[in-house]
Formats: structure tokens, sequence, C-alpha cells
């Protein structure tokens, strides 16, 4: 009787099991519902059939994550296509581009939409303008977590910050804004992490764009050192320019060995404008 007693109060002694997330990115390349034709379309631009929408929707399924950050979404109308809209709530900024960024987050999880980074659109006013960031504060099991989707300014994929270029020049400044919002959850002591197509083939730590992020607070890269293999085809796998960074308590919350990219098994490079020349890159986290 004595035994049972003491393993009794072991066991309520015991923590209850950490609860442990699935965050995901995913830029799903122009996924509107829009019509051929729309004068905000490119001209040139296929637009998916039903039956490619359907299939993204399995891939959707399949990745079974509990946050994705997205890019290149029309809104939640175009989401709801490709994620259950019963299951997960969207979440997109205050803006009409059809290039946005956003999120899709398990209807289980409680979440707060942030004020848009609007300082990420430096062309605002452009025809394809650039795109501002998606912040949320999602809460699990009584633990924050602060999430940025962003979708960064293409030409520089590894060239220097301070090349004479514009794409250079912009992505420099939107490093810099970058900087700033990191800084601001070193300050709140809040976890976090920035999830998104960053544009950039980032080499390693002495890469310029994250240094100068990682002068504003510590991150954890986890896909560093690591190819791509989206698409990689006779060519290989490449550099990743899609990027979860790490920041506060949630880089010691990463499962090790968690990170995954969901390769498609389409093989035909015609499929890359049918589902998205990205594939979905996940990591688990756990909260404890």
């Amino acid at each position: 009787m004595r035994i049972l007693f003491f393993l009794l109060l072991l066991a309520l002694a015991a923590p209850a099991g950490a609860a442990e997330l699935k965050l995901a990115t995913w830029n799903i390349a122009w996924l509107t519902l829009r019509a051929q034709g729309d004068p905000d379309l490119p001209r040139d631009l296929s637009l998916r059939a039903p039956g490619d929408l359907e299939l993204l929707a399995r891939y959707a399924q399949r990745l079974e994550a509990d946050i994705v950050a997205l890019q290149e979404v029309d809104g939640p109308e175009a989401a709801a296509r490709v994620f259950d809209p019963g299951a997960y709530g969207f979440f997109f900024p205050q803006e009409r581009d059809i290039q946005r960024t956003g999120f899709a987050v398990r209807r289980t999880l409680r979440v707060i939409q942030n004020p848009d980074l609007e300082a990420l659109d430096l062309r605002p006013q452009a025809r394809f303008s650039l795109r501002r960031g998606t912040d949320i504060t999602v809460e699990a099991e009584g633990r924050r977590l602060r999430l940025l989707s962003v979708h960064l300014d293409a030409g520089c994929r590894d060239a220097s910050l301070a090349a004479p270029q514009r794409d250079c020049e912009s992505l420099g400044r939107q490093a810099a804004i970058l900087a700033a919002w990191v800084a601001e959850r070193q300050r709140e002591g809040i976890p976090f992490a920035i999830l998104g197509d960053f544009n950039r083939a980032i080499a390693g730590p002495e890469d310029g764009f994250m240094q100068a992020l990682t002068a504003a607070g510590p991150l954890t890269r986890p896909n560093q050192g690591m190819s791509d293999p989206c698409w990689a085809g006779n060519r290989g796998p490449r550099r990743f320019v899609d990027h979860i960074l790490l920041g506060g308590e949630a880089q010691r919350w990463l499962v090790p060995d968690s990170l995954r990219v969901m390769v498609f098994a389409e093989r035909d490079p015609i499929w890359r404008n049918r589902l998205s020349d990205h594939c979905p890159l996940s990591l688990r986290l756990r909260l404890s």
C-alpha cells in the first residue's frame, strides 16, 4: 500500500508533457482565385486548374503543420482552397496585394494578430510592390510565441548587401527593419521566429544579411549547412532561400533533427508552375 501511495505521489509530481508545435513555411507561388486576364495579374501568368488546387490541398494535409507561414497567397479565400478552413484560421496583412504573406494556424491555438510590419514594403505604390510582414502571437499551454511571416526582395541572392544594385540596397534596408524587430523581441523577452522566403541563399554566419540580424540578438538557423532538395533534378540541391530563424527561448525549444523539406512526388518541371517552385520547410518546437 505504501509503495502504491509513493508511486501515486511521483505521478502527481511529474510535469505534464510539453506541448509540441510543428512550424512550417511555404511560398505557394501566385496562389489566387482571380480569373485569367485580371489586370492585377502578370499577363504571362498561367493559373492553376481545380485539380492543381486539390493536389496542393492533399500536400497541405500531408504536411500536418500546426502553423504555416505563407507567402504569395491572395488572402484567406485562396488559402482556404489549400488548407481546410474548418481546421485552420487565416491571418493576412491589411493590404490588397496578390502576393501577400500570412499564416494558417490550427483553430485549437489562440492567436493574436499584431500590427503588420508595413516597413518591409519599401515600394507600396508600385504595381508589383514588395510585401508587408504578417506578425502574430500564438499561445499554447500557457506559452507565447511571436511569429513573423516575410517575403523579402529578390535579386540579391548571394551578392554583398553593399553591391551597387537596387535589389541589394533594398534587401539591406529590409535587413535593418528585421533587425529592429528582433531587437524589440529581445527587449520583451518573448520567444520568436521569423519564417518565410528571404530570397537570400545565406552562406553562413558570416553572411552580411545574417550578421545584420544577429547584431540585434542571437538567432538559430536550423537549415544552416544544408542543401534544399526541392526540385533538385539533375542540377542537384541548391542553398535554401526559405528559412526559419529562431530567437529567444524558441532556440532551446527546437526539437533536434526535426527539420524537414516536403518534396513533391511530381518530377516533370511543368509541375513547378502547377504546384509551386517552393517546397514546404518545417521543424518542431517543444514548448518546455
